[in-house]
């Protein structure tokens, strides 16, 4: 097989990236946007030993599942890669990609739930994070080409909240207007890297970030000025960003106009969001979420929580009501600090959040006498390392409740605990990112019986 070389194609599986797999003399052909059971002509674009990359040239027989897109740079950029898919179909994906997880690890006597469809899917996403280029010497925004660092410019983002596409078209061209230059990666210059914009679906407040190459710029007070004019918008941040790296923000953030927050809920709890607070993007799916993960650990009025990976205390607020204490940690102090300030703006007195790593947090805990119940932890995408996990076991909790944005890493930690006493039964997908492969998944691991 030849890089160019247009071959005819049946589709059989999609990959976990939500490609069409198809294989050809021995090799299997990756094809973007390409479905099960469609019958294509494909271009090669890439080939390597076994297997190959390859995009759509003609449709010879198309899948009933298919969704006419009009505008395919979401699908191009990935910015919602499985557009094309009925949400019925995306939903269905999702749960196989556990399944099929379970399968690998010999694991098939688990049971896996039907996937949580979202109540919104699409413009469910309440923050937006779009870098800022030049294009034909005119300042765009949009999103990179699939594996690549070309701009699509772009004004409908699809699975944004549709307030938050109007405010970033409006900075746009305010930036437009003044002649800001937009950031040049390749020679380290220019001034505004991304827009950041956040949105609370329970108050409406928007926070503005321009993440700039430098601390200040002359138009800096125009082009703020005139974006405090924007309706809803009540905090302007720059985030200074200096370094040539693909990190979208920096560590430094000055305000510009208005607060250093907004504030969002989560069912009836309320919280302050700062401009590097992690906050779930599905502003709707979130509480559905967190109720499941409750519902399943079966949640007693004496249990005491331990609540890591805390971030802000999303989790651990939320449970906070079920339960007699709850103590999180987290290694960004201030996360730990809004964590604080949030359990304080709920009047929530029965929570507590610390500073520190949980695999050293949680020992000394046990040390000084504290009884865990309920471990919860929502770990970024890397998943638990060996230390967590043989922490979280000397603890000595009754259960584990495990909520991952990425099964695979979910399912090898499950077999780690298992190792060690702890066995689950079942895991229920949870669609936080329609039109994304995304899946978030949630299991409850208990102490084996001896």
């Amino acid at each position: 097989m030849q890089k160019n070389q247009i071959v005819e194609l049946e589709i059989t599986d999609l990959s976990y990236e939500a490609m069409g797999v198809a294989h050809y003399e021995g090799l299997t052909i990756f094809v973007n946007n390409a479905l099960p059971g469609e019958i294509v002509k494909a271009k090669v674009l890439k080939v390597k030993k076994k297997f190959a990359f390859a995009k759509i040239e003609e449709i010879i027989k198309e899948s009933p599942d298919r969704v006419k897109v009009k505008l395919n740079q979401w699908v191009q950029t990935g910015l919602a890669s499985l557009a094309h898919i009925k949400y019925d179909k995306q939903l269905e994906f999702k749960r196989n990609q556990v399944v099929n997880l379970l399968h690998k690890a010999d694991l098939d006597q688990i049971k896996v739930d039907q996937t949580l469809p979202s109540p919104e899917e699409t413009g469910y996403r309440n923050k937006a994070q779009v870098p800022v280029r030049m294009v034909n010497d005119q300042l765009e925004i949009g999103f990179f080409r699939r594996h690549s660092h070309d701009l699509v410019p772009l004004t409908n983002f699809f699975t944004t909240d549709p307030e938050i596409d109007r405010v970033l078209i409006a900075v746009r061209d305010i930036l437009r207007k003044y002649k800001v230059p937009a950031y040049d990666e390749i020679h380290n210059k220019g001034e505004v890297r991304y827009l950041d914009v956040r949105r609370s679906k329970a108050s409406g407040e928007i926070m503005v970030i321009l993440v700039c190459l430098h601390r200040d710029f002359p138009q800096l007070p125009k082009v703020a000025a005139e974006i405090s004019q924007i309706p809803d918008v009540t905090s302007i941040i720059l985030n200074h960003n200096p370094k040539k790296t693909n990190v979208i923000l920096g560590k430094n953030d000055y305000v510009v106009f208005g607060e250093d927050h907004i504030t969002d809920k989560i069912g009836d709890v309320k919280f302050r969001i700062s401009p590097q607070s992690f906050f779930q993007i599905n502003s709707l799916q979130t509480p559905r979420l967190y109720n499941l993960a409750i519902e399943k650990a079966d949640l007693k009025p004496e249990d005491v929580v331990i609540d890591a990976y805390s971030g802000i205390g999303t989790i651990g607020l939320s449970v906070a009501k079920h339960v007699k204490a709850v103590r999180g940690m987290e290694v960004i102090k201030p996360a730990v600090d809004d964590a604080n300030a949030n359990a304080k703006l709920n009047g929530i007195t029965n929570a507590e959040y610390v500073v520190g790593k949980a695999e050293e947090v949680m020992p000394r805990w046990a040390n000084e006498g504290l009884k865990t119940d309920v471990i919860f932890v929502d770990p970024p995408r890397k998943g638990l390392t060996p230390e967590f996990i043989d922490a979280a076991v000397k603890t000595n909790p009754k259960k584990i409740v495990y909520i991952s944005c990425n099964p695979a890493t979910q399912v090898r930690d499950l077999q780690l605990f298992r190792e060690q006493g702890y066995d689950f039964n079942e895991i229920d997908p949870v669609d936080m990112f329609p039109q994304t492969p995304h899946v978030e998944s949630v299991a409850v691991l208990e102490k084996a019986e001896k």
